[in-house]
């Protein structure tokens, strides 16, 4: 039986044909250097381009390679899990994407500065190249909104994906096996021990970012709506204020009333009010409608995702096909 490699290297990919050889080429001096045997688990989140080609030639071509074709396209978050549920490192793992705004030659900081005593060293942004100016000041944001409510999980500032964990960090992890997967979050969640690496984010290095806005939005309802329930209590506060300010108006109305007559109310000011208070409630609706709909997420007990293809990181190996939850 081959024994397992030290460290694993985990790499979600969705349409990355142009930039998955030299992601590649980069990773292979830099993981050698660190003088550990290791592999690299090429994640195939349903490409719609020759993206599985390009792996399956990689792992052709190293032994170190292993590859994970899913069945269809599940999401990063799913592909994530998916690779780390299948890295075999015995000491820990490194999670990086492919598109090499996180640099490869970052990974001995993250090594190093996790050997001093840490689970997690997590590589924090210092700088983002490529990026615009709304892009990182909604990023921005997120973080912060996340600090506020995320309450007794405190999600690090200008921190993605890319990082080592040890592996009984990973092992913790991977118990989490909740539908709605907000992985930033979940690294948040295991806690243990933790050092920030800080490392400029370089502009992505070929092809096209697959996060527009609407993505991106999307993902940080998912963020906050997994881990608080803020915007519960948010829409309470707001009937109780709403509810609060409609007593003023009534209370004005009866003392003018009493003291000035009934004059017939204008049909503007109706309709505001109206529209005012019915726009309050369907967005306390949609509100709960969120949670609700992630309760009858969980409630299904559908896997996570499912293999259609799986080559290890070995030189005989065997293609199996098995689903995973």
């Amino acid at each position: 039986m081959q024994l397992a490699p030290a460290l694993s290297v985990v790499v979600p990919c969705y349409n990355e044909q142009e930039v998955l050889p030299e992601f590649h080429d980069r990773l292979v001096p830099v993981m050698e250097a660190i003088g550990r045997s290791w592999e690299v688990v090429y994640v195939n989140d349903g490409s719609r381009d020759t993206t599985l080609s390009v792996m399956t030639g990689l792992a052709a071509a190293d032994p170190r390679v292993a590859v994970l074709n899913l069945s269809r396209n599940f999401g990063k978050e799913i592909a994530l899990t998916a690779g780390l549920d299948h890295a075999r490192g015995s000491e820990g793992v490194v999670i990086i994407d492919a598109d090499l705004q996180d640099p490869p030659e970052v990974i001995p900081e993250l090594v190093e500065a996790a050997g001093e005593g840490h689970d997690v060293a997590y590589a924090q942004r210092s700088a983002r190249h490529g990026e615009g100016l709304l892009k990182r000041a909604t990023a921005h944001a997120f973080y912060r909104v996340m600090q506020r409510l995320g309450g007794k999980v405190q999600l690090p500032q200008d921190t993605g994906d890319f990082r080592y964990m040890s592996r009984r960090a990973l092992d913790a992890l991977l118990k989490l096996r909740e539908q709605h997967r907000f992985m930033k979050g979940l690294f948040a969640w295991v806690g243990f021990p933790s050092i920030a690496v800080p490392y400029e984010r370089a502009p992505r290095a070929a092809g096209e970012s697959k996060w527009n806005y609407w993505k991106l939005w999307n993902l940080s309802l998912e963020g906050i709506t997994s881990f608080t329930v803020g915007p519960l209590k948010i829409a309470t506060y707001l009937g109780l204020a709403t509810a609060f300010f409609a007593g003023l108006y009534l209370l004005q109305l009866v003392v003018r009333t009493i003291f000035f007559g009934n004059p017939t109310a204008g049909y503007p000011s109706l309709m505001a009010v109206v529209l005012f208070l019915g726009g309050v409630q369907l967005m306390t609706l949609g509100i709960i409608g969120e949670y609700l709909g992630r309760i009858f997420n969980e409630t299904k007990g559908r896997p996570l995702y499912l293999v259609e293809r799986h080559l290890p990181s070995s030189a005989d190996r065997e293609v199996s096909r098995r689903p995973a939850a």
